[in-house]
């Protein structure tokens, strides 16, 4: 009995992420990308981001809470200079981050 009621749970949650997919995908198709609500909801979006972001370098949870801020600050430097030179390539400026927060680490430097 448990083992149906986890299945239906799962299928429920797959349900209801896809029909909210589903609408923003109908509903998406009307928007224009240079009006002003669009571009301010893209601003909110980054913003929201970057202040992830800064407080996962400045006020980090967790195995990153023991890394030293500076080589935080580097990888993080690391990761935007990668992102900026490779034409804004999202997954070239993670993997650059996190590859240089790893060897900082190891380098002990």
């Amino acid at each position: 009995m448990n083992e149906i009621r986890v299945w239906l749970l799962i299928l429920g949650a797959a349900a209801v992420t896809y029909v909210w997919r589903g609408l923003g995908v109908a509903l998406g198709g009307g928007l224009s990308l240079d009006s002003a609500m669009f571009r301010w909801v893209s601003a909110v979006a980054y913003a929201m981001l970057a202040g992830l972001i800064a407080r996962m370098i400045v006020l980090p949870l967790g195995a990153l809470a023991e890394t030293p801020l500076s080589h935080r600050l580097l990888a993080a430097a690391c990761a935007l200079a990668i992102f900026l030179v490779s034409r804004r390539n999202m997954l070239l400026g993670v993997l650059s981050g996190a590859a240089a927060l790893v060897l900082l680490e190891t380098l002990g430097v």
